[in-house]
């Protein structure tokens, strides 16, 4: 065990970040899969992938995690891939600044508290990889995911900053930018949306029941998702590239919709995305 690459990976009870996990170990690495939950502890397990309970609201849990890791590794960690967020819909007038500031404790000040805590592992050995699951959302604005979307344009900008810092360094960092992807993201943004957003009483209760009849499944299906494999593909270029790219876009509709951005004229580009759901 003490030869192969070791890799943490959050986010991995479902979707990418467990498909991740699994296709990482059974390429040789030696993975560590975080879950919040300990019922899904047993079937990363059952693969051989050494998986730790972690949660980023809570900076004891993190210390707790790369504590864990480090005294199983001999203080090694050679990547870390920062998966794990979740979605809150809701117009930005909907939203309360407590509902908004948990959405950056989960998808943004939680990823830098990790961060922050393995750049040294990596400092003492010279290398590392830092990859980050931003969005296609973190290059373009949307209409009713503006807590989702402001999270990733944070990490985006504080991915690049960190990037630019780390230059010479031996560690690399890269953004992975999907589109749709299969997963339960769907569903978990569905739970927010009816826990946090006053969907009766708002001004936007009309476009809000279309919203809800794509994230509950009554309404269109959208056929353009890709199963996380797709972000596998990506991530092993990010790991394994002697140069790895800043940014990686997932999906036909986000490398068409981050073109339009270059090539439209920004008041016709937001119009454009209006019309889309």
């Amino acid at each position: 065990m003490a030869d192969h690459r070791v890799i943490v990976i959050t986010g991995c009870s479902t979707g990418i970040g467990a498909h991740c996990a699994r296709a990482l170990k059974a390429d040789g690495w030696r993975v560590f899969a975080t879950v919040r939950q300990e019922r899904d502890l047993a079937p990363l397990q059952a693969d051989g992938i050494e998986a730790l309970i972690m949660d980023y609201t809570d900076e004891r849990s993190i210390a707790a995690l790369v504590e864990t890791v480090s005294a199983r590794t001999g203080g090694r960690i050679d990547a870390l891939f920062n998966n794990g967020a979740y979605g809150q819909p809701g117009a930005v007038e909907d939203l309360s600044t407590d509902v908004l500031r948990r959405q950056f404790e989960a998808n943004f000040f939680g990823w830098h508290e990790l961060t922050r805590q393995v750049i040294p592992l990596m400092r003492r050995h010279g290398q590392g990889r830092i990859v980050q699951c931003s969005s296609i959302l973190g290059l373009i604005p949307y209409r009713y995911r503006g807590a989702y979307t402001a999270s990733k344009f944070a990490l985006e900008g504080l991915s690049i900053s960190l990037r630019m810092e780390l230059q010479g360094s031996g560690i690399h960092v890269s953004l992975i930018e999907p589109g749709p992807i299969a997963s339960r993201f769907t569903a978990t943004a569905l739970a927010q949306f009816e826990a946090n957003i006053d969907i009766a009483g708002s001004a936007h209760s009309a476009e809000y029941r279309r919203q809800l009849a794509r994230l509950n499944g009554t309404g269109p299906i959208n056929r353009d998702k890709l199963g996380p494999e797709a972000v596998y593909s990506v991530l092993k270029h990010a790991l394994e590239a002697g140069r790895p790219r800043p940014h990686y876009l997932v999906t036909a509709p986000a490398r068409q919709g981050a073109w339009l951005k270059r090539l439209l004229p920004a008041d016709l580009f937001y119009r454009l995305m209006r019309r889309f759901d």
